[in-house]
């Protein structure tokens, strides 16, 4: 016999009744918080995070504190619930109560959903500058006991299909869609593991290196600040490849690996170097790659500059590439550091796939 959500077996001797619910108690799947919870108190991300906003509210009748709502927030995410409606039935979840300092039973439940959109819709551009600023010192404070003596700035911009009516979402002729087109900066010190100190959101129909200056500028004053002694190198694709971005960065005294678009000129130029890997490809009908070097200036330049041919012949085509640098050294072994690059991409997967950064579906565009 079935009442509800309990099951009572029938049994033929004994005075002893048997009967089964599926309530479950106050339970959860998400055991990780506990340890994520921990990294957390370590950094104090959630806390320096919390001290960028200004709460407004009337304190006497706050029931939910900003740090208990971007623990609430983050971790969620974290979690794969990346949806703030979400949060109806996670308020409740023991686990994510924990993590905010709760009891699991006993302690009042997280905030609701109006009260998590509320807030990330109230923040403002200040309070995200001075929250991206908590990134970049993160990065910074974990390297005070042993500086590096080099730090590689890697910078990308990747897509953000929007669907639905968000602010400055446009229709984007490279990836097919309407989407935001958010600028990423990864830093990497002697260690090489690539550390996200900013994420900028940007209308979907800017230049990939739009705004890419003052981000850096932001960046490399207080890299300089914290590690004078520090060589700083830039790496960027094509995207980045903007007269101001050189500029700025022969000012600031910054080496530089970016990728130049194919031209003409440059085709012209590095069809030598192509030629005599074409020779040996013919020869040999394996894949050839030869390096070579020359120095090039635009018309929109303020000088010529050093630039990388990579001259490669493959059974599919001739892949001709272009590098642009103020590195000295070997032009194959420039290439191959630039190639590293390649890695961010895997960062970028990991916070697009991982934690959900796609989810900008809130109508305003600093909300998102």
């Amino acid at each position: 016999m079935k009442t509800d959500s309990h099951v009572q077996f029938e049994i033929p001797f004994g005075k002893k009744a048997i009967s089964a619910n599926f309530c479950g108690g106050s339970i959860s799947s998400d055991g990780g918080l506990v340890l994520l919870r921990q990294v957390d108190k370590e950094l104090h991300l959630t806390k320096r995070l919390a001290l960028c906003v200004k709460d407004t509210r009337d304190q006497s009748k706050v029931r939910q504190r900003v740090e208990d709502m971007l623990i609430q927030r983050i971790f969620g995410i974290a979690c794969g619930y990346e949806d703030c409606n979400d949060h109806d039935t996670l308020r409740s979840d023991p686990m994510l109560k924990v993590s905010a300092d709760r009891g699991p039973e006993s302690g009042e439940d997280l905030a609701s959903q109006p009260t998590l959109s509320r807030l990330e819709n109230s923040l403002g551009p200040r309070e995200l500058y001075r929250m991206e600023e908590v990134m970049l010192a993160l990065f910074i404070s974990g390297h005070r006991k042993s500086p590096p003596s080099r730090i590689v700035i890697d910078a990308d911009a990747t897509d953000d299909p929007a669907h639905g009516q968000q602010e400055f979402e446009y229709f984007h002729g490279f990836y097919g869609c309407h989407c935001y087109l958010p600028l990423l900066v990864y830093l990497s010190a002697d260690d090489g593991e690539q550390e996200l100190v900013a994420a900028v959101l940007r209308p979907g129909n800017v230049h990939a290196g739009h705004r890419l200056v003052p981000v850096l500028s932001r960046i490399v004053g207080k890299l300089k600040e914290a590690f004078p002694e520090a060589e700083l190198v830039f790496r960027g694709d094509a995207g980045m490849a903007k007269p101001e971005v050189y500029d700025y960065l022969e000012g600031e005294r910054l080496h530089y690996l970016i990728s130049l678009p194919k031209n003409d000129v440059l085709l012209r130029v590095g069809e030598a170097f192509l030629l005599d890997a074409r020779t040996i490809y013919e020869e040999t009908g394996e894949k050839v790659r030869r390096f070579g070097e020359f120095y090039y200036g635009a018309k929109t330049w303020s000088h010529e500059r050093r630039v990388i041919v990579k001259a490669e012949v493959l059974p599919k085509g001739e892949n001709p590439r272009f590098l642009l640098t103020n590195l000295a050294g070997d032009p194959q072994a420039l290439y191959e550091e630039y190639v590293d690059r390649g890695d961010v991409e895997n960062r970028i997967k990991e916070l697009k796939g991982d934690l959900l950064s796609g989810r900008t579906s809130c109508h305003s565009f600093l909300a998102n």
